[in-house]
């Protein structure tokens, strides 16, 4: 059998690489152990955006702009992102990456905390095509209702990260005391994802895991 290192490593090697300023871009945020998106998320995240042709993105969790940058390079021409962060450090950090960018424009910054803002964007009556959710993975539950409140038919949540290194498919008691919390959150979130009769969900081993939840058609 192949090990899963030489797949993905063989996978990596036929991958054509971003945008110049993408790759600068990641290579700072790696060396100063900036999370981003990983490779392989990263190439699902092109092809969906060519595929799904979003016009409004939601992003949850910023970081430093990269995935936000990455979706305005090879979503649709004229698409609008709104992007939410909530780490005050990183905020003077994104901006002048989406400046320098040259996609400011279609970028909307809001910083605070995730859970009130999306509250908020949901009481407003917002839509959105697209949704990433690249947060703290314990809160993802608590993120689900509003942002399915902005989930019309047809409209695609990607969430990253879920597998959790492995550990999701772990007992409780086999993953470190720390992690019990996340774990067992992650394992609620996908269940209620993958069981949701208004979605079809679907849970990918890409990067640290992929779920892909589409909104039905009424």
């Amino acid at each position: 059998m192949i090990s899963p290192d030489r797949i993905e490593a063989y996978i990596d090697s036929l991958n054509t690489g971003n945008t110049p300023f993408l790759d600068r871009l990641e290579e700072k945020a790696l060396l100063e152990n900036i999370p981003i998106i990983k490779r392989p998320t990263q190439n699902l995240l092109r092809f969906l955006l060519t595929l799904h042709k979003p016009q409004r993105i939601l992003e949850v969790g910023t970081a430093v702009g990269f995935s936000a940058i990455l979706m305005a390079t090879y979503g649709p021409a004229d698409c609008k992102i709104t992007t939410i962060e909530k780490y005050e450090k990183r905020f003077a950090i994104a901006e002048q990456n989406f400046t320098d960018s040259g996609y400011a424009g279609q970028i909307r910054f809001l910083k605070g905390e995730a859970e009130e803002i999306l509250q908020d964007l949901a009481d407003a009556g917002e839509q959105f095509d697209l949704i990433f959710m690249d947060a703290a993975k314990g809160q993802y539950l608590h993120f689900y209702e509003a942002i399915r409140e902005m989930m019309p038919a047809g409209s695609l949540l990607i969430s990253d990260n879920v597998l959790q290194d492995g550990d999701v498919v772990e007992s409780r008691f086999a993953v470190t005391r720390w992690n019990r919390t996340i774990h067992s959150r992650m394992r609620e979130y996908l269940y209620t994802l993958t069981h949701t009769d208004e979605l079809i969900t679907d849970v990918l081993p890409v990067g640290d895991g992929v779920a892909l939840s589409i909104r039905k058609q009424d």
